[in-house]
């Protein structure tokens, strides 16, 4: 089997002459076979991964880069927990002496960070904590002083501002209706556990969440976690999500308005409110393991400044088995989400080593457990092979729209650093223009590997197609927008994210040759890239300035 996947990476390879735009042709190549069956979903732990590794790790060979992990392998190990829920013995909602059954995946989505043989929860109190943010630096605290030991916590999802007006007070404190980090979920989990609770439950919505119920539901109460150590495991022994239409008979059968309870939220003076007779009850087997996955980390030196670091980085990782979709495929292999940033980097790989070697190293990432909420990026920000103070920036490739061509390429997080400054210099060497992210409340700045390196002060860039429609070459925005609603609405996390005869891949060739060149002019440069005024990440790398000097 290795001898086939060897010979699938060196059939691959060939010669670029510098400067040349990358070929839409050997994209498609690199994407088409890894989202083939033969990967069987890129999950981790799995015979998939073992597979994937190797042919990463070919690939990188082959074009002759050196192992960059530690110890100088080509890969970080990365132990993950993997949970798994068994079929529910118990889901209820009891109201008022009367209990109702939930049905998993219909009313309630769950799965569980413990590394315990089973769940068991017995008539736990809920209670409504608005956005779930404790904000001190915004003056806001949604908590006030809230004991949640042995509670469920419910959420909302995004932040505070999200549906507010703007002539609502205190619109404003959390970005206008570009979410902050206080919108994602998994910072509302971590904020439930620190509080004490035994489990949360976020209320879903479409506009809010930025994907539909279908994508809440694809892991299938399957879930990851980074390998913690006893002290450090979450309190909650289930987290999830409650679907919107249940919240609110939920709510209702306790005599609340959640619509109105939605608009006291919007409120720095909003209170925790108790949903009184409602408890909530779960009891589930849970299948748990330690698996053993790996980032692929490849190298080329700096021939002047070896110790500084320009960092590419795309996940390997998809979902895996699931069950058959309509045309029963049972594999959600990802050929967008993100094969093809893995093939980016392939071709930005391939364009460094035709070119004489840079000043700075350049090193490129393959993240595992990206889906799984970015562990594999996270477990290197936490085990660094290279010094975080002297990475240079971080470039993150993660779905890139395959449409076609485009006159624009979309900024994701405008006004968090000068990357972005870049990325408008040489989008208009190749005629386009920059257009801002069109939903910036839908947070996607915090939802990609990049977001593990900017935590820690790194200055990052990212290349993501679903951040708003482009202004394609054929068909304009309304061609770009209507990729973007068959992307997310059918294929987002699902087998449907396959390649097919349809892809039109310049556009994609576009964005890697973009950042391909930004990368270029960093690494054979002694710039530094700097956090503008306001970012949330300016303080922590103002802190190691004196060691880029």
């Amino acid at each position: 089997m290795m001898t086939r996947i060897l010979a699938l990476a060196l059939g691959l390879t060939a010669a670029l002459p510098l400067h040349a735009q990358t070929d839409p042709k050997q994209l498609e190549r690199s994407v088409r076979t890894l989202a083939s069956d033969l990967f069987q979903g890129r999950a981790p732990g799995t015979v998939g991964e073992e597979r994937t590794i190797g042919y990463i790790v070919a690939r990188f060979e082959q074009l002759g880069l050196e192992p960059g992990g530690p110890d100088g392998q080509w890969v970080q190990t990365v132990p993950l927990l993997h949970t798994r829920l068994g079929q529910a013995e118990t889901l209820s909602i009891a109201q008022n002496g009367a209990s109702t059954p939930w049905s998993f995946g219909k009313q309630i989505y769950l799965s569980t960070l413990q590394p315990k043989d089973n769940v068991a929860i017995a008539k736990a109190p809920l209670v409504f904590v608005g956005y779930g943010v404790s904000a001190p630096e915004r003056g806001w605290d949604d908590f006030k002083g809230l004991d949640l030991k042995g509670k469920i916590a419910v959420f909302l999802i995004n932040d505070p501002d999200f549906e507010a007006a703007k002539s609502e007070d205190p619109f404003g404190k959390f970005g206008g209706k570009t979410m902050t980090y206080y919108g994602r979920w998994t910072y509302k989990f971590e904020e439930a556990a620190r509080h004490g609770a035994v489990g949360a439950l976020i209320v879903h919505d479409t506009p809010g969440a930025g994907y539909g119920w279908n994508v809440v539901t694809s892991p299938a109460g399957e879930n990851y976690d980074l390998v913690r150590a006893p002290d450090k495991l979450t309190s909650l022994q289930v987290q999830g999500w409650v679907e919107g239409a249940a919240a609110s008979k939920l709510f209702a059968g306790a005599g609340l308005d959640l619509a109105a309870l939605r608009k006291q939220a919007r409120s720095a003076k909003f209170k925790p409110v108790a949903l009184k007779g409602a408890t909530f009850s779960a009891a589930f087997p849970v299948t748990q393991e330690v698996v053993q996955s790996a980032n692929v980390l490849a190298r080329i030196p700096g021939a002047k400044r070896p110790d500084e670091t320009v960092m590419y980085g795309a996940h390997w990782d998809a979902y895996g088995e699931g069950a058959p979709d309509a045309q029963g495929r049972i594999y959600r292999a990802g050929a967008n989400d993100d094969a093809l940033g893995m093939a980016g980097l392939f071709e930005i790989a391939r364009a460094f080593k035709a070119a004489p070697a840079p000043d700075r190293s350049v090193v490129f990432a393959a993240w595992t457990a990206e889906e799984r909420g970015l562990l594999g990026s996270e477990h290197y920000a936490q085990n660094p092979v290279y010094s975080i103070d002297k990475t240079v920036a971080n470039l993150t490739i993660d779905v890139l729209q395959t449409a076609g061509k485009a006159k624009d390429v979309i900024l994701i997080g405008k006004g968090q650093n000068s990357l972005e400054d870049d990325l408008a210099t040489f989008a208009a060497k190749q005629g386009r223009v920059i257009t801002q992210e069109s939903l910036p409340e839908r947070g996607l700045f915090y939802r990609a590997d990049h977001f593990s390196m900017a935590k820690r002060g790194v200055p990052v860039l990212l290349m993501m197609g679903l951040a708003g429609a482009s202004d394609l070459v054929e068909g304009g925005r309304p061609a770009g927008q209507a990729w973007i609603d068959a992307y997310t609405g059918t294929c987002y996390h699902q087998a449907c994210d396959a390649w097919g005869p349809d892809w039109r891949m310049e556009g994609a060739a576009q964005d890697i040759d973009l950042m391909r060149d930004i990368g270029r002019d960093l690494a054979n440069s002694t710039r530094w890239p700097e956090w503008k005024a306001g970012s949330e990440f300016k303080t922590i790398r103002d802190k190691s300035a004196s060691a880029r000097k």
